[in-house]
């Protein structure tokens, strides 16, 4: 018995939530005294290996090949599958991210596993089996699923847990894992990957993130949005009306049709806070509110709320907070 965790990375660098995962199966297996399993398929994936150690696997299968150089959903399905024959598990891990929520919905389907999508929180029963907690009706409810297969498997949100201390002392073994694709390879054709290079953190990833709505009113009623981010160190956020109006694009959008985040500080900046757009940040741990409209419902979320011109309030803070930090 074991706990499996799919490592996910893009162009050679593991993305956060993978160790945030592994550091997470390392605490429940270290409970039930069973050995954390890690997969990493790509190309010239040597160094995630090693790294996977360093976060808490005592295991890493490898799937190193030139099928595995680009994302091609077939073949990563394969992987895991391959790494769930290998490793036996009755615990799988796999990052909510692009593609990689693919390969889980894949694998469980062809494997006849049960799987819980998108969870914020993970524990075990008393009898060790997994307890997978995630949001449902737009995030107003928490369900806590429970599983009666032998295989649990779970797609886990970014930011769902602190991201372990890597130690560069820890030993483990790395495997080279065989996968028969038998044409599965070839059942895809990636023809280019188009990256937008904003200089901006991505909001899935931040621990702060200023974000505006339609009470910016255009596009340059950013800059007072972007400056109070990055006085914070934080990424830039929007609401989908700012989004579809055209004032910034599509990767800041937060809520049900945009990114889901789980910001240490959430700072909503003319927002009015409809459902869709709770959905993607009620998880927050702090959420500040400032709008005009004493009325607007994304006071009935926010810890703290500021009625009030944002063109107005966002300088303020900015200066407030450059002196504060002496920026």
């Amino acid at each position: 018995m074991s706990i499996l965790v799919y490592v996910d990375h893009f162009q050679g660098a593991a993305k956060p939530i993978s160790w945030e995962i592994m550091g997470k199966a390392r605490e429940l297996a270290d409970r039930r005294s069973v050995p954390v399993i890690a997969l990493v398929a790509g190309q010239n994936v040597g160094n995630l290996a090693a790294d996977a150690i360093a976060y808490g696997a005592d295991k890493v299968l490898v799937a190193d090949a030139p099928a595995f150089a680009s994302f091609n959903a077939q073949a990563f399905t394969a992987a895991l599958k391959a790494a769930i024959a290998a490793a036996r598990p009755n615990i799988v891990l796999v990052p909510a991210t692009a593609g990689a929520r693919d390969v889980a919905a894949l694998a469980a389907c062809e494997l006849n596993i049960g799987l819980a999508a998108e969870c914020q929180a993970l524990d075990l029963d008393a009898a060790g089996n997994l307890l997978a907690d995630r949001p449902v009706f737009s995030g107003n409810i928490l369900a806590t699923v429970v599983f009666n297969s032998p295989v649990q498997m779970a797609t886990v949100r970014g930011r769902s847990f602190p991201l372990p201390a890597r130690d560069a002392g820890r030993t483990g073994e790395i495997v080279p894992l065989a996968v028969s694709l038998n044409g599965l390879a070839g059942a895809e054709e990636i023809l280019s990957f188009d990256v937008t290079e904003t200089g901006e953190l991505a909001v899935e990833n931040a621990g702060i993130i200023v974000s505006g709505g339609r009470g910016v009113k255009g596009a340059e009623g950013f800059a007072p949005v972007r400056e109070l981010a990055k006085t914070l160190g934080g990424a830039v956020g929007a609401s989908r009306a700012a989004v579809d109006a055209g004032w910034i694009p599509y990767p800041h959008q937060v809520g049900q049709t945009g990114k889901t985040v789980r910001p240490d500080l959430y700072i909503a900046c003319g927002i009015s806070g409809a459902i869709q757009h709770l959905a993607g940040m009620n998880g927050a741990r702090v959420i500040v509110a400032i709008n005009k409209d004493k009325d607007a419902p994304i006071f009935g979320v926010a810890r703290y709320g500021i009625v009030g011109d944002l063109f107005e309030v966002l300088p303020a803070l900015t200066a407030a907070f450059k002196t504060k930090l002496g920026r």
